[in-house]
């Protein structure tokens, strides 16, 4: 099955209108279209972002490996911010693009290659799970394998429907081989 390397130039279904004078992320004014979705979106997306199951910096690697894995600029975007706000710098945020030089501890490794087995085979290999069970209890692997799954699912969502950057969100980090780019909103 051919690989889909171009995202719409624009979105398919257009956000709902900001509600106020307070600005609203797309993704949440497109999901608004399907109250009951949306419910059922924030309410999994809250736990996982506001749960105290895994740490932020933890949090961010697995859903930033996923975005750049899923080709979801809008998703890396976003979550650009909240790595940075969780301790992740931008050289290891440019890393989990594959766009930076540098290593990872084996806790951080384990993390990125249970993402890439993921999104490549949809299975976590033996290997891998050893050496994330060594640093993680039951609770928190299911948690893992939760938040990466959620986030491959958004990403394929904003990826289908062309949910567009808003302008200052960041986008792909600079060194980006052939990055697939999501519609921008104008400033």
């Amino acid at each position: 099955m051919p690989r889909v390397t171009d995202l719409p130039p624009q979105p398919r279904i257009a956000p709902l209108p900001a509600a106020d004078d307070q600005r609203q992320l797309n993704i949440f004014r497109t999901l608004a279209r399907n109250k009951p979705l949306y419910k059922g979106f924030l309410g999994l997306g809250g736990h996982l972002l506001g749960g105290t199951g895994l740490p932020a910096r933890e949090r961010e690697i697995v859903i930033l490996r996923t975005g750049f894995r899923a080709g979801s600029e809008y998703e890396f975007g976003q979550h650009t911010r909240l790595g940075r706000a969780a301790g992740l710098t931008d050289a290891e945020i440019s890393r989990l693009a594959d766009a930076g030089e540098g290593s990872w501890s084996d806790d951080d490794a384990a993390l990125v290659a249970m993402v890439d087995e993921l999104c490549a085979g949809d299975v976590v290999t033996e290997a891998t799970w050893t050496r994330l069970s060594a640093r993680w209890d039951d609770e928190q692997l299911l948690e893992l394998l939760v938040l990466a799954g959620y986030y491959r699912l958004v990403s394929g969502l904003l990826n289908s429907v062309g949910v567009a950057l808003e302008p200052e969100t960041p986008g792909w980090p600079d060194g980006m081989r052939e990055p697939r780019r999501a519609p921008r909103e104008a400033s």
